[in-house]
């Protein structure tokens, strides 16, 4: 075939449709995205004769305006080709972006535009992919990059293509990246080189026949404390002279600040601090360790040396699955290698505690996703799931005069404070001030006596119905496993569920029968639209967590069912109750208290039938769902609550709320705000100070005919009353 029919033969190509695009996926050169192909300019004669024809056309109208271009990019979907300007490419590990010229060859137009004054330029990544194995550099980049995929710097690709974007990822992930080297920035201000530190290049292809796992790569730089530790402190397991031993504390962070909260914190790490002792505690933390254990037998046998550890309470957390999508793994043993050659071993939340159980022979308690707390003491076990049943209740106000019971209130108020906390008079020997109450008033019910002629008898009652309902809570929720022996649960409990149920054994029949019931999901509708707290929907009922105690005990009991097993999704909002399938949803509002419509950040759905989670994350999203009328979902005690739903009556007043369905996302509401010119500051509507004076008018027109429009219907209510 002779080089003119060579040439005709491209140029007959050229004109079919998707031989470009073909083309373009097939290049063993450039790097490839949905769209384009993007190749360094020194790589353009070792492409597919195809592009090399195709690039050629173009140049012929660009002339010599592209003489600085060093990347081309080639749109698959359209007839252009854009000439990249990186001036830095060389130099720089993620050079910006200094200036692009798109050329249109069907009306042979030419788009400039300059990046050079922009303070968030596009910048480039995986630098190898765009050039040749060839190229003088080669080696640097694709080293850089992969020492940047074990890190996982490089995950969120849509993320960090700026300038911005990029320098938070490296802030967050405490990386700082100089002459294509990657350092490492500990919690102390330490600088370690990614590469001398201990790591090593992987062969040409990135495969490991046999992997070699390096687990200290799991370990994390943190600025906080950990979020297991974090759930800890807040559930109180610490006391006073508690001591901390944390086992396989990677870089220290957490035994540090325990330290900083007051008490003798250690920790031991087979790699960072190899040397340390390994001590008994009261408090252990094995913490996201045993998920970067590949060997099954070590896994359990470091389980087992925590466990053996523990005085008190040893604190168990584990990656957990939420879906199934593992992506850039590769399936080794019974979990997966990720790109820094960890092992991470994904548990079902429900898988997690049964392996943690049949290990240590116990039953552990989840405190939130993939993390368990379990308690040396059986006793003490219970204490503590009893406790997360209870309500906050409040001792009933002094209503009426009584001069009896002014010359004794000082002398009464314990006996007060203990029937808030138990629901019932106190027995023989548990009240400290029994000899003097029984010294004024010969027997402890007739110094009650005295009490109820000062006070509200319907608030004591309801007081006893709340400890009632929180008794049955605890006790419907034990029978997902084993109900504990009656010898396990500490007397004070043994002592409630006698003067409210009788027995413990009516209590736990009670309690099962409750439970049983509760698969019928037209119970739980009932529930919902009989429920004078929460925000009502089509088909859900919506509470704030504050506000989960006041419910009644039914939904309570069907809420415990999911965080009783699963663990509450960790700063949880909102749960949301749906009525026609058996599921709960947690939500998350992170602004909730400050922002008058705050934005979902993540939800979590648990499927009661099978214990199924599914996640959502809108933490990135542009236009996330918002919160309206946030008071819908409070008790009246809840801080502020006035001002919410004051804010909620002047939006309602003006009209903001007429069409929820186009205010469900921010991006609706803020339209929403726009067209009715308003604006909310400090939880206040205002008009919009640069409106336009037009339409401001039209709005303000039209808030005064809907106030006119309702005092009309107030004053034939009045009428027709009348």
């Amino acid at each position: 075939m002779t080089s003119f029919s060579m040439s005709d033969e491209l140029l007959f190509r050229l004109e079919e449709p998707g031989a470009i695009e073909n083309c373009c996926l097939q290049s063993a050169i450039g790097k490839k995205l949905p769209n384009a192909l993007y190749v360094h300019i020194s790589a353009i004669e070792k492409l597919d004769p195809l592009l090399r024809l195709h690039y050629h056309r173009f140049l012929s109208i660009v002339d010599r305006q592209i003489d600085q271009a060093n990347i081309v990019k080639f749109h698959t979907n359209e007839s252009k080709i854009s000439f990249l300007f990186y001036p830095e490419f060389d130099t720089d590990p993620h050079p910006a972006l200094q200036a692009s010229i798109q050329v249109d060859l069907n009306d042979r137009s030419i788009n400039y535009r300059n990046y050079s004054t922009a303070d968030n330029p596009p910048i480039l990544h995986r630098k190898e992919t765009f050039v040749t194995e060839e190229y003088p550099n080669y080696a640097e980049f694709a080293e850089l990059t992969h020492q940047e995929e074990i890190l996982g710097l490089l995950d969120k690709s849509k993320f960090i293509g700026t300038l911005r974007g990029w320098q938070q990822c490296l802030e967050e992930k405490g990386v700082e990246i100089r002459n294509h080297r990657l350092f490492i920035i500990t919690e102390n201000g330490e600088e370690l080189d990614f590469k001398e530190n201990n790591y090593q290049l992987p062969t040409s292809n990135y495969q490991l026949l046999f992997p070699q796992i390096q687990r200290h790569r799991a370990a994390m730089v943190r600025r906080d404390i950990s979020r297991p530790m974090r759930l800890a402190l807040e559930a109180n397991i610490f006391n006073q002279n508690s001591t901390f031993f944390d086992y396989g504390c990677g870089y220290g962070g957490d035994v540090k600040r325990i330290a900083e909260q007051g008490f003798v914190s250690y920790g031991w790490d087979p790699y960072y601090f190899p040397y340390n002792h390994i001590i008994a505690a009261d408090i252990v933390n094995i913490g996201y360790v045993i998920n970067v254990i590949e060997c099954q037998k070590e896994r359990r046998e470091a389980l087992l040396k925590a466990w053996e550890l523990t005085k008190q309470v040893l604190i168990v957390s584990a990656q957990v699955l939420i879906d199934d999508e593992r992506r850039g793994q590769v399936a080794y043993n019974d979990g997966f290698i990720t790109r820094k050659n960890t092992f991470q071993k994904y548990y079902q939340q429900e898988e997690l505690k049964v392996y943690i159980d049949q290990v240590l022979e116990v039953d552990s308690i989840p405190i939130a996703l993939g993390i368990y707390f379990v308690f040396r003491d059986p006793t003490q076990a219970e204490a503590f799931r009893a406790s997360r049943c209870r309500s906050r209740l409040s001792t009933p106000r002094v209503k009426y005069i009584d001069k009896r019971f002014e010359d004794y209130q000082e002398l009464l108020q314990p006996l007060m404070a203990f029937f808030t906390e138990r629901g019932r008079l106190p027995l023989p020997g548990e009240l400290p001030q029994e000899a003097e109450i029984k010294a004024e008033f010969g027997r402890i019910n007739r110094a009650f006596q005295v009490i109820l002629q000062a006070t509200d008898q319907q608030e004591w009652d309801m007081i006893t119905e709340k400890r009632y309902s929180d008794l049955l809570l605890y006790l419907a929720l034990q029978n997902f496993n084993e109900s504990p022996k009656l010898k396990d649960i500490p007397s004070v409990i043994q002592r409630d569920i006698k003067a409210l149920f009788g027995s413990y054994r009516n209590a736990k029949e009670a309690a099962e029968g409750m439970l049983f019931s509760l698969g019928n999901l037209n119970i739980i509708d009932k529930c919902c639209e009989a429920s004078q707290i929460g925000s009502k929907r089509a088909n859900a009922l919506y509470v704030h967590v504050s506000a989960l105690p006041e419910l009644d005990y039914r939904l309570r009991i069907y809420e415990g069912c999911a965080s009783r097993t699963i663990g509450r999704m960790d700063s949880a909002t909102l749960i949301k109750f749906h009525t026609k399938q058996p599921k709960i949803s947690y939500l998350f509002y992170p602004y909730f208290d400050t922002d008058p419509h705050p934005a979902l950040h993540r939800s979590m759905h648990i499927d009661l039938r099978d214990l199924h989670v599914s996640y959502r994350d809108y933490s990135d999203s542009n236009d996330p769902p918002v919160w309206h009328r946030k008071e819908t979902v409070l008790t009246p005690d809840y801080p502020e609550y006035e001002k919410f739903a004051k804010l909620s009556q002047q939006e309602e007043n003006w009209g903001l709320f007429d069409d929820l369905n186009s205010i469900r996302t921010r991006k609706g509401w803020q339209r929403c705000l726009d067209e009715h010119c308003a604006e909310i500051r400090n939880y206040r509507l205002y008009w919009q100070k640069d409106a336009d004076p037009y339409r401001l008018k039209l709005a303000q027109s039209a808030k005064k005919a809907r106030q006119k429009s309702k005092m009309v219907v107030a004053s034939d209510e009045i009428s027709m009353e009348g």
